[in-house]
């Protein structure tokens, strides 16, 4: 890995290097007379006019480093005109997008596109950093090794039960079955594992338990014990996998919630026109610049933030990114709509109510697609 990451480096530090050791240089008729390489139309400039390709192409070893650079971080100068506007005037940089300054800035869709990779990378390195999401997944890890173990409990006592029932068993070799029979029950009851019930124990019924709190189970251990049944046979196998492999099924939400990230959009398109039903002053197009912006930035502040909980100043800026959430979507709606205080206020209230109901829809499309996956 770290080769790697010193391979990279090294081939920015060449296309940086040959940047500077070949500067553009010539005035605009430098390459009058020529024809471009692509399309073939005279140039009158540094660029082609027609398809808009540069005069002076490259073929050495520097320009690999040139073209990877410009390949992962394809923003050039537009991401300083980007940034500071998305963080702090979100709603000037929507309403100038919209309004055609379309080559100053970044667009939103390859904003989001590249905030969605960076939030992956970041937390592949990283992780969630705790609170429920962690909660879960060890949840999640410790039954999944749970239901392991009781796997091979059940198969251990099944292969001793197969050798009980046969009728020519000497009874010294039953006796030592049955003591090691004893001795997987016992550990079953310490690991707290539920082990098969014996014939007289089925006809006896279900014990009476005296003390109620005996009676109450964890959440884990109960998507454990239930047994779904929908009447639809790929739905009920996906539940049966998901139980008895709840870590995987984490990994699947994961996986897909990076495959699936641009769900967000077309689930926030709907919401948005109902925060402006029926206008004629804004178009779709509209609010899909509105939400792909929003959404974007919200992705970054959660790096940000993420980075900086590493930090002892962590809960300080968790607890700041709350506040300022609700103000930036405010900001947001105020200056992209030209709406009132007032009516940015309560579309701002309406619109954090929306975006919940986005994510919990987005959160049962992952589940879908994990359990059915």
């Amino acid at each position: 890995m770290s080769g790697d990451i010193e391979g990279i480096g090294a081939a920015v530090t060449a296309g940086l290097a040959a940047r500077a050791v070949e500067p553009r240089h010539g005035g605009p008729d430098a390459h009058a007379g020529t024809r471009c390489l692509n399309c073939g139309t005279s140039l009158v400039g540094s660029h082609c006019h027609h398809c808009g390709q540069r005069a002076d192409v490259h073929r050495s070893f520097g320009a690999i480093g040139h073209d990877l650079v410009h390949a992962i971080f394809h923003f050039e100068g537009k991401i300083w005109n980007t940034l500071p506007l998305l963080a702090w005037r979100p709603g000037d940089l929507t309403r100038r997008y919209i309004h055609g300054e379309r080559a100053s800035f970044i667009s939103p869709l390859a904003l989001f596109l590249f905030a969605v990779f960076l939030t992956y990378a970041v937390l592949a390195m990283v992780g969630s950093g705790g609170g429920v999401g962690e909660g879960i997944a060890k949840a999640a890890a410790n039954q999944t090794q749970s239901n392991a173990i009781a796997t091979r409990f059940h198969e251990e006592v099944a292969a001793i039960d197969s050798q009980l029932a046969r009728k020519d068993l000497a009874s010294a070799k039953r006796r030592e079955l049955e003591q090691e029979r004893e001795s997987l029950h016992r550990t079953a009851d310490y690991f707290g594992i539920a082990r098969p019930m014996t014939k007289a124990e089925r006809d006896k019924g279900p014990p009476v338990l005296e003390n109620p709190a005996d009676q109450m189970m964890t959440g884990v251990d109960f998507l454990a014990r239930t047994k779904v049944d929908t009447g639809v046979a790929f739905i009920d196998h996906g539940f049966e996998k998901a139980n008895a492999n709840p870590g995987l099924l984490l990994y699947k939400l994961q996986a897909n919630a990076y495959k699936f990230a641009w769900a967000l959009i077309p689930l926030s398109l709907p919401f948005m026109w109902l925060l402006y039903p029926f206008s004629r002053r804004f178009h779709t197009y509209d609010h899909f610049v509105f939400v792909t912006y929003s959404i974007s930035f919200m992705l970054l502040l959660f790096v940000v933030v993420r980075l900086i909980n590493l930090t002892v100043i962590g809960e300080i800026a968790t607890f700041a990114a709350m506040f300022y959430v609700p103000f930036h979507m405010y900001r947001q709606l105020r200056g992209a709509y030209r709406s009132s205080r007032f009516g940015a206020l309560v579309r701002t209230s309406l619109l954090l109510l929306f975006s919940l109901f986005s994510v919990i829809t987005f959160m049962l499309l992952l589940l879908a697609l994990g359990v059915m996956g």
